[in-house]
């Protein structure tokens, strides 16, 4: 009797041993697939961006600043659900070729951006089976990026960072404001085509005032100090467009300006917040927030790249920094600062 009730003890403790362990692998199977998902849900998605920048300078790096703010602002975060492979050619064309080649043979990326034209133009001979968008482009027509501004067709879009109504507009108030100004500088790489462009519609601009431009070319940014250094004394302004190669070493330029008292004129606002007296443009971190915008709606709607406008900038407002003026010898009236619309922000001190 005793043996028996030993022996139905026993099996009773093994069926409960037997049963909690079925318990808890049941419960492990449901905590794994817990942790396989967002909130219970299906995965959250995900994105890689390829990007290639043709060289690092104030403008460039904030239309890509642009460009990522505005994804994060759309819920698409790098570190999160997005993935950049950011490149720069440091103003290398072996580089830049090198770059949109690697970029083109990776079929993870589901979108790529390139940075001014040179890299844009790389990407564009290589990219054809990914949506691919442009910032900082000056003639996206001329480069031959897209065939029509509203309608681009193909696999390419983007936004242009000039509005030929702001050298207009510049030519006016340098007529106006700066009557002694007779002659202007430009210090131009002319193996650029955004600058050539921009250079020929700075010549016309201030031909229409009497004002002549007088070029001193370059081929790299290690020229850039002689050859502004070439026209002092044949000058009465400096004046510089889009041009990678010459905004890379915009210092130089500043410095002589304000040696020998010489007023300078630029293309874009982040070179006269570095001490240019003054330009007619806009923030390139907003240019590149539009581009950003641009990059959401194809990712997360589905939207065609050639079914996008190219944009350009629709906000233009002139720009002075007061201590470059004061620097570079330049009395800064009342009149001139009424021509400021946004006073707040485009009148630096």
């Amino acid at each position: 009797m005793k043996k028996k009730f030993w022996m139905s003890l026993m099996m009773a403790a093994s069926m409960i041993v037997a049963a909690g362990c079925g318990n808890n692998s049941g419960s492990g199977s449901e905590s794994k697939g817990s942790d396989s998902t967002t909130g219970g849900g299906s995965a959250e998605k995900s994105y890689q961006i390829a990007i290639s920048q043709i060289v690092e300078h104030p403008s460039l790096d904030a239309t890509r600043e642009g460009f990522i703010a505005a994804l994060k602002d759309a819920g698409i975060e790098e570190n999160k659900n997005l993935k950049i492979d950011y490149n720069n050619a440091q103003g290398d064309s072996t580089n830049n070729l090198s770059i949109a080649q690697k970029i083109a043979g990776d079929s993870k990326n589901d979108l790529v951006l390139g940075i001014a034209t040179p890299s844009a133009l790389a990407l564009a001979q290589q990219v054809k089976d990914k949506p691919l968008l442009f910032a900082a482009v000056t003639d996206p027509l001329g480069a031959k990026l897209v065939s029509d501004m509203d309608k681009p067709g193909g696999n390419v879009t983007g936004a242009s960072d000039t509005n030929p109504e702001a050298i207009v507009q510049l030519a006016d108030f340098i007529a106006k404001n700066m009557p002694n100004v007779k002659t202007v500088g430009l210090i131009i790489n002319e193996g650029e085509p955004n600058a050539v462009v921009m250079a020929n519609n700075a010549e016309k601009a201030l031909a229409t005032h009497n004002i002549k431009l007088v070029k001193a070319p370059v081929t790299n940014t290690s020229e850039v100090k002689q050859a502004t250094d070439s026209l002092v004394g044949k000058v009465d302004a400096f004046y510089i467009t889009l041009d990678n190669s010459v905004v890379s070493a915009v210092d130089t330029i500043i410095q002589t300006a304000n040696s020998n008292k010489i007023p300078f004129f630029s293309s874009d606002r982040d070179t006269v917040e570095k001490g240019a007296f003054a330009t007619v443009g806009f923030k390139y971190y907003d240019h590149g927030y539009q581009v950003g915008e641009m990059a959401a709606d194809i990712l997360k709607n589905g939207t065609k790249p050639g079914d996008m406008k190219v944009t350009v900038p629709d906000k233009l407002d002139l720009i002075l920094n007061l201590k470059a003026a004061e620097a570079q010898g330049i009395t800064v009236t009342d009149e001139m600062k009424a021509e400021v619309k946004d006073q707040a922000n485009n009148i630096i001190k």
